[in-house]
């Protein structure tokens, strides 16, 4: 059997910087260590920095002590309440998530509309929403295009500026941006920042590729993570046997043992030790 494994699989780089981030901040901690939210979409890696000592809270005022920021990012007034409640913050946000949120905070002060694309409810795009100020959109997919290009009409604003969640489908924002350009109000200024970050379209394109090639595809990634969805979506629509696990247990070995060729990839939030185990297992 030939297993394939994919260059880009597993931890990306802000992935990788807000873990290794909060182990450093657990090492040298003299008291608590919070973090505000799951660090990273990965069952695994939380578990295993809870077993550190990790406390995960979900509203800021729980903290009582130095907090970790995570790799989604957070909301604005999340800085400001830190701040009146002399909370130390330990900002471990994605540096591409930060870009976002300062091209979103500068265009709304120029007075632009903006189009958010990605989930409505994914945490990175909850921060990202409370740099837009108040006119702003969120497409999830080409069905929303309609809707809020007639908020755009109704608002009469004449600059428009498009943003996207880092780990956003690149097919699908292909499509969107197309749907934009052909159905966006006359006289309307129009900006697309194309934010998708370059690890997740390089990972979704070896997805892609790898999946061509083989009989039986295998996702490696947290179940609750959007990038690895993702990742499955094109896997499924590229290979006709394709899971999506969380750990090596998952797999079916009698069903895998039929095949010829085995693609692996995993999502950014993916630690290498999880990979690894699929990897021994098949050999």
């Amino acid at each position: 059997m030939e297993v394939i494994l994919g260059k880009y699989a597993g931890f990306c780089y802000g992935v990788k910087r807000a873990v290794e981030g909060a182990n450093n901040e657990l090492k040298k901690a003299r008291e608590k260590i919070y973090c505000l939210g799951e660090i990273v979409h990965n069952k695994q890696v939380i578990n295993e920095l809870k077993k550190k000592g990790l406390i995960f809270i979900e509203d800021i005022k729980d903290a009582k002590g130095e907090t970790v920021i995570r790799a989604h990012g957070v909301k604005k007034e999340i800085y400001e309440i830190a701040k009146k409640f002399n909370i130390k913050l330990k900002d471990y946000t994605c540096p591409n998530v930060l870009k976002i949120h300062k091209i979103a905070e500068e265009y709304a002060k120029k007075g632009y509309y903006i189009f958010l694309i990605g989930s409505k409810e994914h945490p990175e795009n909850i921060g990202t929403l409370s740099f837009c100020g108040n006119n702003v959109s969120v497409i999830e997919t080409e069905q929303d295009v309609k809707p809020v290009l007639e908020n755009l009409r109704k608002s009469k604003i004449d600059k428009l500026l498009v943003i996207l969640q880092t780990t956003y489908s690149v097919e699908r924002f292909n499509k969107i941006e197309k749907l934009i350009k052909n159905n966006l109000p006359e006289g309307v200024e129009l900006v697309i920042k194309n934010t998708i970050c370059k690890a997740t379209e390089l990972r979704q394109k070896e997805t892609e590729e790898i999946a061509r090639k083989v009989d039986y595809m295998i996702i490696i990634g947290g179940k609750n993570s959007s990038n690895t969805k993702k990742l499955f979506e094109i896997g499924k629509s590229n290979c006709e046997k394709c899971v999506c696990v969380e750990t090596a247990n998952e797999l079916d070995i009698e069903l895998i043992k039929k095949c010829d060729k085995v693609g692996i990839m995993a999502g950014a939030s993916t630690p290498y030790q999880l990979i690894e185990e699929v990897v021994n297992l098949l050999k």
